[in-house]
């Protein structure tokens, strides 16, 4: 029961300040968390914990709980990422998803054309039909898990663990898309295609050609996506100076 109390604190909160209904600069007091979530006091500081290591909110002594404004909360943590998908800001979030896997993928496939052990080579092939026959027959929930799996073995084929640890960004944007109804049932054959085509890339071995498919793959997705961020304002990080 406790983990459940402490997920749903986490979930409500994190909600609540990534959609802007506590704004930045709001302050909160642990008590009155406890009265409103109907937890206890551990509870409380336990998600407040979590929110602090997302760079939601900040505690001060003697004031309270504050909520950080955007440009100091985690963009790369898979929570952060799912509440932006939810919210009025998906728009913004899919927009830098596709512009970091857009600089990322093709290089990754580059990579994984070089690098990849002969198992991981093998399985991208296996799912990249099998994801194409999922396309075909509009499974949509076979389809996500196959598609998560096939982008997460390119990246982890790349032998970069950089690369590697965005297996979890790149997993909810493709959730975030099927779940908000942004992906369509039959996904385009060219794009299917191009997966096949690039998996058989990298298991040949042939490095430019892994790339140009990757990049045909981000490109169209880029270009349908594009409508979706259209006056979607920009996050721009302060800039550290000495």
């Amino acid at each position: 029961m406790s983990t459940s109390l402490h997920h749903r604190a986490i979930e409500n909160l994190g909600t609540r300040i990534i959609t802007g209904d506590l704004p930045t600069g709001h302050v909160m007091l642990a008590e009155h968390l406890e009265e409103e979530l109907r937890v206890s006091r551990s509870v409380v500081r336990e998600a407040v914990r979590v929110l602090q290591s997302l760079g939601l909110v900040e505690t001060i002594k003697r004031v309270g709980i504050r909520v950080l404004p955007p440009s100091r909360w985690n963009p790369f943590d898979p929570q952060v990422i799912r509440w932006r998908l939810s919210g009025e800001g998906r728009g913004a979030q899919l927009r830098s998803l596709a512009e970091l896997r857009s600089a990322v993928e093709p290089a990754a496939a580059e990579l994984a054309a070089m690098n990849a052990p002969a198992p991981l080579r093998r399985e991208l092939v296996d799912i990249a039909h099998a994801l194409r026959d999922a396309g075909h027959d509009g499974d949509v929930p076979r389809f996500l898990d196959l598609d998560i799996a096939f982008h997460s073995i390119l990246l982890s084929g790349s032998g970069n663990e950089m690369f590697a640890n965005l297996m979890g960004q790149v997993a909810e944007t493709l959730t975030g898309r099927t779940v908000h109804g942004l992906m369509p049932d039959h996904p385009h054959e060219g794009a299917l295609q191009w997966h096949v085509d690039l998996a058989e890339a990298v298991a040949a071995g042939d490095a430019p050609a892994a790339r140009e498919a990757s990049e045909r793959i981000m490109r169209r997705t880029m270009t349908r996506m594009s409508d979706t961020w259209t006056d979607q304002p920009r996050v721009f990080i302060p800039v550290r100076r000495n």
